[in-house]
């Protein structure tokens, strides 16, 4: 797949030149240069328009204290389609106008969102894979007989029996790793002023 990406990268440029002497013949290159000059134009506006929205979003979530509502992929696809306006070029520029236009950004949102849902799920499954061949538990599988650990199928790493509750509030398994201990000072750390 990298191998796809870079060949298509390196025929961009040859496929610009050719789609603009093909527009310039029919057209005429004055007008041909008009529209590239145009789509420039319009892509330094849709990365000011971006870089302001994004900006007052997130100052106003850092007044708030809370998450920018609308999220971090409306800007940046704005910001990648102003940028992909200012390239010169009409297939970059269709590209460009693809991420810029409002009614073609959810789309693109739910494709993305897909896409990286599938994304995680393979590289979870990649990451279990790893741990089962390196003899490794994948966390919530239990582990195997005869486990260096001592654990039979579904022992904890910790030496405590599944579903023992030490506190009486929680199981063992929702409540994380629990260290007791005390606390003793020594001269630099107490607290009285001198």
């Amino acid at each position: 797949m990298p191998l796809l990406t870079v060949l298509a990268l390196m025929a961009l440029p040859f496929l610009e030149v050719w789609l603009m002497i093909v527009v310039g013949g029919w057209i005429g290159v004055p007008w041909t240069l008009a529209a590239l000059v145009s789509l420039m134009v319009l892509g330094v506006a849709v990365l000011r328009r971006a870089g302001t929205k994004a900006f007052q979003d997130a100052d106003t979530a850092m007044r708030s204290g809370e998450p920018p509502r609308g999220g971090l992929l409306d800007p940046l696809m704005l910001m990648a389609g102003g940028v992909l306006l200012v390239i010169p070029g009409f297939i970059t520029a269709a590209l460009g106008l693809l991420l810029a236009l409002p009614f073609t950004r959810p789309a693109l949102r739910w494709a993305f969102a897909g896409w990286a849902q599938r994304r995680m799920r393979k590289m979870q499954d990649r990451v279990n894979q790893e741990f089962v061949v390196q003899g490794a538990g994948v966390p919530g599988q239990g582990r195997r007989a005869g486990d260096p650990f001592g654990g039979g199928p579904g022992a904890d790493p910790f030496g405590r029996r599944p579903g023992a509750d030490t506190a009486g509030d929680a199981p063992a398994s929702d409540r994380g790793r629990v260290i007791q201990g005390r606390f003793e000072p020594t001269d630099g750390d107490d607290d009285t002023p001198s």
